[in-house]
């Protein structure tokens, strides 16, 4: 793990980098052969492949409550652009491509952004969440990710988590993004609600399925690395069932790295949400 050893760059490195990644990706989205999603409908396919939920609002130390409300507007906007679409067989999921750039001028607000271990306000900030909702979803169904980022920081310690650590997809304009092959024979619908708690979602599709997912973490440890910080891994597996809760197979998911930003002896206490 000694690669993870964070790396001082200059800002006008970081700007160059920036460049280069955001163009070499509208190439790849407007000049590649990937035939992406781009068309919904506004009626809902019958079935429910999977459903799920994230609370709106957490008080996270340190991080001023507003950035959180100004979230829950940025996710409305995103989720105007998301819901009901349509990944029909062959076609991919771009979660960047259907959004768009997060600006001002569409609505979006200043966020939350986690940056280089820490975290600071930036427009379109929190919808890191909507895109965790999106692939955790992902996993439970027949779908492929074939792109997916996770942060290289760990910030938070855990508080009342749900989730495995590494479950997450996080994203960044336009060069970290989400994406999802259709490699069944059936359209996959995503519908997107909010309440005034959660941000809710759901897989679609026309036909149930006869298969079952169950995500868990495999293996989880946390290293001490010679440079000084300490590191935490996990790996994520997934186990495939048939309506019996017969085990049919268990399918690697992903490795996951990252440089913890809290002491890993910190009791439940101690934490300050």
């Amino acid at each position: 793990m000694n690669n993870m050893k964070p790396k001082q760059r200059s800002r006008i490195r970081l700007l160059a980098g920036k460049l280069y990644y955001t163009i070499r990706r509208y190439l790849y989205w407007y000049l590649g052969r990937t035939n992406f999603a781009q068309s919904g409908s506004g009626k809902l396919l019958s079935n429910i492949a999977f459903h799920h939920k994230t609370p709106l609002l957490r008080k996270l130390k340190d991080v001023d409550m507003q950035l959180q409300y100004n979230k829950v507007e940025n996710l409305k906007l995103a989720v105007k652009q998301l819901n009901g679409i349509i990944v029909r067989p062959g076609e991919t999921f771009s979660y960047w491509r259907l959004i768009g750039k997060p600006t001002k001028q569409k609505g979006y607000k200043d966020g939350m952004v986690l940056y280089y271990g820490g975290f600071k306000a930036g427009v379109g900030g929190g919808l890191c969440q909507l895109s965790n909702l999106i692939y955790w979803m992902t996993l439970h169904t027949p779908l492929k990710v074939v792109e997916r980022y996770r942060h290289s920081y760990d910030v938070f310690p855990d508080v009342h988590r749900t989730q495995p650590f590494g479950s997450g997809a996080t994203c960044v304009y336009n060069y970290r993004d989400l994406q999802i092959y259709n490699d069944t024979d059936q359209d996959y619908q995503l519908h997107l609600t909010l309440d005034k708690e959660y941000l809710h979602g759901e897989w679609r599709t026309r036909e149930a399925s006869e298969i079952l997912y169950k995500v868990y973490e495999k293996k989880h440890w946390i290293t001490h690395e010679f440079w000084g910080s300490y590191v935490r891994n996990n790996i994520i597996h997934r186990k495939v069932l048939n309506m019996a809760g017969k085990e049919l197979a268990d399918e690697y998911i992903s490795e996951n790295h990252a440089i913890m930003m809290y002491s890993p002896l910190l009791n439940e206490g101690d934490v300050s949400i």
